[in-house]
This record gives structure tokens, C-alpha cells and sequence, in this order.
């Protein structure tokens, strides 16, 4: 099994705290700076949405999603990145999924992004699963994207650190799981079970992956973030990013590999 993040970005610190819709919020942009080809591509060519409409659509989408829940990736448009093919694992990633033999997790997708970009690459969209702690966000994902009576795919609410939840019937049958600005939510504890519990949703062969992008910091450590609910944030450098997939296969029993791209 391997973890790839292929890096991670940096979220100002700020005497704000993630809870309410305010916006007047340093994670709150009122204007989209650029949209990129690939998410403008995605939502011309995959929700049909004339080239003119785009923006006003990516707008009123936006705010009704702030008002689910004012996540930084929102207020700040990060959810159009499509982070995950920008991997450089990507590639292969898609390979394997258009086979239609294996299955795909999007851990933590918000209104399911990442998954409408690996079906719109050709995926076989009955074996991708989405997974939140909102089931708001799936209903968002079905407005922005225009597929309520054409995507295939299935969506779970579950919250990853209850060993009772849905998800668990994911468990040993995911191939690859993407977690996208996802594990730096938790402190390092909570990273460890977190992962353990990635690791069993795994199917036990070699080429298992886990891939993501998550924030980080070249001195490892808990840092105050307070556009993360708990408040308190585990950052990575390459090091300790080994060292905690190293604990994990202990821990599991199984044979993990772990490594950062920045």
C-alpha cells in the first residue's frame, strides 16, 4: 500500500474562527480570480452549462454552498482546483479506474468535485464513492454539476472517525482513496486512526494507494488553525510524514509505504 500527497498549501493563521457565515472572513473571496481549464472545461463540456453562464453559475452555487457549511476550500473557490489531476500520479490513477475493475474513494468531497472530474476523464462511474460529513454537500454537488439523472456513482454520509458508520461497508473493497485536504484536519493522534481506518478500507494487495494534498510545514508540528473547527491542526514535513505512515503499518500489521512530493 503507498501514500502519494503530491504537496500542500498554506492557510494564513487568523484570530477568526470557522463557524458561522459571516463573510467577512479572510477565507471569504468576493470575486473568482481565475478560473481554471479544467474546472471551466467540467463544467461546459460535463454539466453542458453555456460557455457565458459559467461564472454566474460558479457564484450562486458558491454562496449556497457557504451557507451548507463556510469551509475555507468554498469561501476561497479551492473546490474548482481539481487537485487530483494535478497529481502526478494521476495518469495512472485514471488508467486503473477506466478498467472498471477497481473502485474509487473521494474521502471528505465536499459536493464531489474530484469525482465528477475522474468520471468526466472516463472513470467507470459505477465504482466511484464519494464520502462526506455532510450530506448537504451531495445535494450542492448535484446543482453545480447539472447530473442528478446521469451520474452513476454513490455518495455516503459518514464521519470517518466512527468505526460504525457507513463507510464501513467500503471495507476492504477501495482501491484507491483520494484525500484531498483532508488529514490535516486532525491533530497527530487523530491522523494515526485516521489513517488506520483509510488502511482498512483497502483492499490488501500491493498497489493500494491513498493520494492527496495536504496543508504542511517544514517545521512538523501542531499548529492553531482557526479556520479548522477542532482548532488545532497536525503539519507535516516530508520526515514525519514517513514517520507517521511508518506507525500505521505497525500498527496494522500491514505493509505501508508512505512518502511526500512537494
Amino acid at each position: 500500500m503507498a501514500t502519494t500527497p503530491q504537496g500542500w498549501i498554506n492557510i494564513p493563521d487568523t484570530e477568526a474562527k470557522i463557524d458561522l457565515r459571516d463573510k467577512n472572513v479572510p477565507w471569504y473571496d468576493p470575486k473568482l480570480k481565475k478560473l481554471g481549464p479544467s474546472a471551466r472545461e467540467l463544467l461546459e463540456n460535463y454539466s453542458k452549462i453555456p460557455p457565458a453562464e459559467v461564472e454566474d453559475h460558479i457564484y450562486k452555487m458558491r454562496d449556497e454552498a457557504w451557507d451548507v457549511f463556510p469551509y475555507p476550500c468554498i469561501g476561497e473557490f479551492r473546490f474548482l482546483d481539481l487537485a487530483i489531476s494535478l497529481s502526478p500520479d494521476y495518469p495512472a490513477v485514471l488508467q486503473r479506474l477506466k478498467s472498471g475493475k477497481e473502485n474509487f474513494l473521494d474521502l471528505g468531497c465536499c459536493v464531489g468535485q474530484e469525482l465528477r472530474k475522474v468520471a468526466h476523464d472516463g472513470a467507470v462511474q459505477e465504482n466511484l464513492y464519494g464520502s462526506d460529513l455532510r450530506a448537504e454537500f451531495f445535494e450542492m454537488g448535484y446543482r453545480i454539476f447539472l447530473d442528478r439523472d446521469t451520474l452513476k456513482s454513490k455518495f455516503i454520509e459518514a464521519d470517518i472517525t466512527d468505526a460504525n458508520s457507513a463507510l464501513s461497508g467500503l471495507d476492504g473493497k477501495i482501491d484507491i482513496i483520494y484525500a484531498g485536504s483532508f488529514l490535516h484536519l486532525f491533530n497527530y493522534e487523530g491522523q494515526i486512526e485516521v489513517c488506520k481506518r483509510l488502511v482498512k478500507l483497502l483492499r490488501e494487495k500491493k498497489d493500494s494507494l491513498i493520494l492527496g494534498r495536504q496543508v504542511g510545514n517544514t517545521d512538523a508540528g501542531e499548529y492553531v488553525q482557526m479556520t479548522n473547527e477542532s482548532g488545532i491542526m497536525y503539519r507535516h514535513n516530508a520526515e514525519s510524514f514517513k514517520k507517521m505512515w511508518d506507525e500505521v503499518g505497525e500498527e496494522t500489521g500491514n505493509q505501508v509505504e508512505g512518502g511526500l512530493r512537494l
